[in-house]
């Protein structure tokens, strides 16, 4: 890949891979390492991409394997990330929709940020996640069940019981 190519792609691109990154992992250091590990070997590529989706796709594609290698390490299962330690101390604030999004289970989490986020189609999903489309379907409708009932949990949470008072 030439410079030029490869400072556009990064420049155009770089942004998508952390967020993906970011929404695999839950953890901005290891999300930064994975995007440079990405860009990286988007710059030893040897073969041209057929065009800007291909690229982008493979992008994703070489996105998402380097989070799930990060997720399978030994050495991510027995620590414990200072902001999670700071969290464990602080209290609760309010949560929004990507709080809710944030707090699926990746197989979950990674879908809905794909299609909603990255407006990437159900087929396009499945392609860079490696899975059918019918699964993909599967896994957005739980998604949006699991969030729904969340946020509407939190809702109630949110708004205290104030008691009727008596007209007489």
């Amino acid at each position: 890949m030439q410079d030029e190519q490869f400072e556009r792609a990064a420049r155009t691109y770089g942004d998508t891979i952390y967020r993906v990154a970011c929404h695999a992992l839950r953890d901005r250091q290891e999300a930064e390492d994975v995007t440079q590990t990405v860009l990286l070997r988007l710059y030893q590529q040897k073969e041209d991409f057929d065009g800007e989706e291909h690229l982008k796709r493979w992008l994703l594609r070489v996105a998402v394997n380097e989070s799930r290698k990060v997720l399978r390490s030994p050495w991510r299962k027995r620590r414990v990330s200072l902001e999670e330690w700071d969290a464990a101390e602080e209290p609760a604030e309010d949560s929004g929709v990507l709080d809710a999004v944030m707090a699926l289970e990746a197989k979950y989490r990674l879908p809905v940020y794909l299609y909603y986020y990255e407006d990437l189609s159900v087929a396009e999903v499945a392609q860079v996640l490696k899975t059918n489309p019918s699964t993909v379907q599967t896994r957005l409708q739980r998604a949006r069940e699991k969030l729904k009932a969340a946020l509407t949990e939190a809702e109630k949470e949110e708004t205290p019981y104030v008691r009727p008072k008596l007209v007489l």
